[in-house]
């Protein structure tokens, strides 16, 4: 048990049968009454973002997040397929569940698979990963300026605003947390 005082960027807690992430928190102390604890959180299932206001004394039941990390292997269309290396156990998950990092990942890499209760429900990405450049508009000798983008489609399908002076064929560097080009790869 967690006293709602005691929350902090990042801690997950279960309220109302529901399992949240704190986003962002305020200990206010008013003047006139009762000190209270507003937070922003996250539910952990479905994504959604709320604020909620708890008196300090509030005693909430912490959650163990299991993190294990996967690997892609494929998509039949509908599933996509991730492999746990230690055990070889195949699960499947739905699109909503992989939405976020599946344009980031091709097959064989390696991701990280979020459970609650030995169900997963989440995945993230790696922070950077490296891809070719399938189409683009082509660049001209002298394009060097880095402030101007164009659109660019890496071989998972994700499209990436990257300098002009970036060519189709390419490998480049993105960081899948804000999906923004950091670099070419040599």
């Amino acid at each position: 048990m967690i006293s709602a005082g005691e929350l902090r960027k990042g801690v997950t807690f279960e309220h109302d049968g529901q399992v949240f992430t704190v986003i962002d928190f305020l200990h206010v102390k008013p003047g006139k009454g009762a000190a209270f604890v507003r937070t922003k959180v996250r539910n952990v299932i479905s994504g959604g973002v709320t604020d909620i206001t708890f008196n300090p004394t509030v005693k909430l039941q912490d959650v163990v997040i299991d993190r294990r990390e996967m690997q892609y292997l494929y998509s039949d269309g509908e599933l996509y397929y991730f492999m746990d290396q230690e055990t070889f156990e195949q699960i499947p998950l739905a699109f909503e569940q992989v939405e976020g990092a599946i344009k980031y990942l091709k097959e064989n890499m390696f991701a990280v698979i979020k459970f609650y209760k030995d169900a997963a429900f989440s995945v993230e990405a790696p922070n950077f990963v490296e891809l070719q450049i399938v189409e683009t508009d082509p660049g001209f000798k002298g394009n060097t300026a880095t402030n101007t983008l164009k659109p660019a489609t890496v071989e998972t399908g994700a499209v990436i605003q990257v300098p002009l002076f970036v060519n189709e064929g390419e490998v480049i560097r993105i960081d899948t947390r804000n999906g923004e080009y950091m670099e070419r790869v040599k």
